[in-house]
């Protein structure tokens, strides 16, 4: 079922840049490749896939999630705190509730919502692991992924030093020694990474923050050890002013410039947010290669900022597209992130910032760089076929002269008509045919009031 011929889309956005953006025609593929593209007649015996009243994009590439915190959405303590407050209210005063059927729940959640929005390809940043723990997120995770059939990264993340906000958590962040840590992460890839062109499934290196989650002597025996075991390294960076005044009080440097200085920067290196990057370190990423997750509604949603994507694209770097986790952000697709990036940049920079097909491609073919998925993000003979069919019959889209931007510049929910991913169909006409949803909504709705109850209550469901 890896054969077939797309025929009669409105448009076709390829993911690539300038005059290449557009191709007309229908799209031919074979062997779960991407054949040929242009005016074509369906064979004898050939499957065709009607694209009519849809625009065909590659698979949406989301270079950063947090899948875990799908059933942390809306946490009432959390909705109108800054970043720091955020993460102690929610994220870490609830991740020694979520136990193995939790994260699997939330998961599910997670990369059906992604699915359902376009993405094909999903990288996630998970960093809690504790000794607590009866399970292994990582199993968990690539599960999860398997049963989507998504390409799925794993940012195995992680911390040897805790942090301290401005209150205590309710539980003892995890932390583990380095090495341990390393031969985790060694662990994990060896399991589930392919370094092969075609790969599914790969591992990352990506404690969770360089700046509070690791000693400063640590982080080239991280560069090394990720390099040595052919693993990109990620992590969050500068999504506020906290990180740079830790880095300017700490080591006179700004973030960037000082992760310079051991080793953290590269074509192998992809950094979410970056909202507070100054010329000089922009500069200083386009030269090295590093990567941007660009996650615009959680930095607009915790009040953090707009990152500068535009000039890092401008200055010839890689910018790629994320949803970052659900706990701050409520509805975590793709095509709310595409019409976000879009909206957000123009309303704080002008017209100018942005146009609609510079941020598909970040979505796109941006995000397949930032990754090292080197068949994947564009529409052209070669690649593989990881590719999206969207629905533009709602009324939202009706009246449009220029149909085939619609999925970019108007928002709201997407309808995915098809997807596939090397030439498997995932998405068949706005469903995932396996996935009973009201089964879902029950589970959610379970691991919610559990983990939401109060702590005598817990106890006494986990001693049962």
């Amino acid at each position: 079922m890896t054969d077939f011929l797309i025929k009669g889309a409105l448009g076709i956005l390829t993911g690539r840049s300038g005059a290449a953006a557009r191709a007309e025609g229908d799209i031919r593929v074979r062997g779960g490749m991407i054949a040929e593209i242009g005016s074509l007649a369906a064979r004898p015996g050939e499957r065709v896939v009607d694209a009519s009243g849809a625009v065909v994009t590659p698979g949406l590439v989301n270079t950063h999630h947090h899948l875990f915190q799908s059933v942390l959405k809306a946490v009432p303590a959390g909705m109108n705190e800054a970043l720091a407050a955020w993460l102690r209210l929610v994220p870490y005063t609830f991740w020694d509730r979520i136990d193995e059927e939790a994260l699997r729940v939330s998961a599910t959640i997670g990369l059906a919502e992604l699915a359902l929005s376009g993405a094909t390809t999903v990288a996630d940043h998970h960093y809690f692991f504790s000794d607590r723990y009866d399970f292994d997120p990582v199993n968990v995770l690539f599960e999860a992924a398997e049963r989507f059939g998504v390409r799925f990264l794993l940012a195995r993340g992680g911390a040897t030093k805790g942090r301290s906000f401005d209150a205590d958590q309710t539980a003892q962040l995890p932390v583990e020694p380095l090495d341990r840590m390393i031969a985790s992460v060694e662990a994990a890839a060896k399991r589930w990474h392919d370094p092969s062109p075609a790969s599914m499934r790969r591992v990352a290196f990506a404690p969770t923050t360089p700046t509070f989650s690791l000693n400063e002597p640590e982080l080239k025996e991280v560069a090394a050890a990720a390099r040595a075991m052919g693993l990109r390294l990620h992590s969050h960076l500068s999504e506020n002013m906290d990180y740079v005044d830790h880095t300017l009080a700490h080591h006179g440097k700004r973030p960037v410039h000082w992760l310079a200085e051991h080793d953290w920067l590269g074509p192998d290196v992809w950094f979410a947010h970056l909202v507070e990057s100054d010329e000089d370190e922009l500069c200083l990423l386009a030269d090295t290669g590093t990567a941007m997750a660009h996650c615009p509604q959680a930095n607009a949603r915790l009040g953090s900022g707009i990152a500068p994507a535009d000039r890092l694209h401008g200055l010839g770097g890689t910018v790629s597209l994320a949803v970052d986790g659900a706990a701050a952000n409520e509805a975590a697709d793709m095509v709310s992130a595409l019409y976000a990036a879009f909206s957000l940049h123009r309303a704080h920079k002008g017209v100018g910032a942005a146009d609609a097909e510079t941020i598909l491609h970040w979505a796109t073919a941006g995000g397949a760089r930032a990754l090292g998925f080197e068949t994947i993000g564009t529409l052209e003979p070669g690649k593989q076929a990881d590719i999206a069919i969207f629905d533009l019959s709602a009324p939202r889209y009706l009246g449009q002269h220029d149909r085939a931007l619609g999925l970019i510049v108007s928002g709201g929910q997407a309808h995915v008509r098809a997807s596939f991913v090397a030439g498997r169909q995932i998405v068949e006409n706005g469903r995932l045919p396996w996935l009973d949803m009201d089964e879902l909504a029950a589970d959610a709705a379970r691991v919610v009031a559990r983990i939401t109850a109060p702590r005598e209550e817990r106890r006494l469901r986990a001693s049962m």
